[in-house]
């Protein structure tokens, strides 16, 4: 985890999602509020359906980069990242824009909320690969095949098949 965190990957994923929270913000705030008291009473509905779910999902994503940023910065101790409390995971689709777009709903908004998706679905999957099986750089299964066919290659023993047998 704390390679990861020290990476420009993790730097920009970072800026760019902390961008998207303020960017976010101040169109809820703002052109969104007076834009959401036009809109026809479906397209309002599923606006302020959405605008909650987008904000919340937006939240734990900038809760998950700022402890990555605190571990990385020496701020919080790295065993207290490992619980269960910080993990992010997707407990449902994400929100279809496709399906709503020309439905009412501004596509300032509407690209809002994909990028807000993909942002979470990102760090979704950032969490699953730095914290498998709650612990951090525990290797997974792809890892530990990789690190066995490195082994047998270097040591001129080199049979996939025999790795792959017992990977199953």
């Amino acid at each position: 985890m704390p390679e990861f965190a020290a990476s420009r990957v993790f730097e920009r994923v970072f800026v760019d999602g902390m961008a998207l929270v303020e960017e976010t913000a101040a169109y809820l705030d703002g052109p969104g509020r007076d834009m959401a008291r036009t809109l026809p009473r479906e397209a309002g509905l599923t606006y302020a359906a959405w605008s909650m779910e987008l904000t919340s999902k937006l939240m734990q994503a900038a809760s998950w980069l700022v402890m990555q940023k605190a571990v990385r910065d020496g701020d919080m101790p790295r065993e207290d990242a490992l619980a269960n409390k910080y993990r992010i995971s997707r407990d449902g689709p994400p929100l279809n824009v496709a399906d709503q777009r020309g439905q009412g709903l501004p596509d300032t908004f509407l690209n809002l909320v994909e990028n807000a998706e993909n942002l979470f679905g990102r760090i979704c999957r950032l969490d699953a690969a730095i914290y498998v099986d709650g612990h951090s750089g525990e290797a997974s299964p792809v890892k530990r095949q990789i690190e066995e066919l490195k082994a047998a290659a270097e040591d001129g023993a080199f049979d996939p098949l025999r790795i792959w047998g017992r990977a199953r």
